[in-house]
């Protein structure tokens, strides 16, 4: 039977301007492998929890003390919770709350030489880990975009000479999503 492939478009929620990415998945993975596609995706480190929601159901790692009620994304294959023009939120660190809105924009069928899952396009960095979520990620930007800003020189000591908020490589990240998910 030939695999189904997904086209979803991932777009932080809360951020200006917008960080997006566009990946081809197949339909048959598992939410767990979706979660890693999210992370090398978009640039995170899976330092932190994760949920998925879809049609108001919460999907993630089962938690041991059973304080989260949430179904295991090991059990739940991507194509049989979502199809064609669905939506679905994706959660990452609780602390910060970074949330995912995930679109499927197009379901064909895998084309026989093509590896995925791969990421198409996309636009600007992924937020560093611990900048404190959509809000402390708009004072970083502001801060490193303006020289005589009072946190310009301490935020870019803590996030690196090397951090563009324009900058992002669909190449890279398609590398990754070969190679870790």
């Amino acid at each position: 039977m030939p695999r189904q492939i997904f086209q979803l478009r991932i777009s932080l929620a809360g951020v200006r301007p917008p960080v997006w990415r566009r990946v081809l998945v197949p339909g048959g993975y598992t939410l767990d492998r979706v979660h890693r596609v999210v992370q090398h995706g978009m640039g995170w480190r899976d330092c932190h929890l994760h949920s998925f929601e879809i049609d108001g159901r919460q999907y993630g790692e089962p938690d041991p003390e059973g304080e989260l009620a949430l179904h295991d994304e090991l059990d739940v294959r991507l194509d049989a919770v979502v199809g064609k023009g669905s939506r679905f939120h994706y959660t990452y660190d609780f602390g910060d709350w970074w949330e995912h809105d995930l679109v499927v924009e197009d379901a064909f069928t895998a084309e026989q030489d093509v590896r995925y899952p791969s990421c198409l396009d996309g636009e600007r960095a992924c937020p560093p880990e611990g900048v404190g979520g959509p809000v402390g990620y708009r004072a970083l930007v502001a801060a490193l975009a303006d020289p005589g800003h009072p946190e310009h020189r301490s935020m870019r000591d803590w996030v690196g000479l090397a951090f563009d908020p324009d900058a992002f490589d669909a190449g890279r990240a398609g590398t990754l999503l070969r190679r870790f998910c």
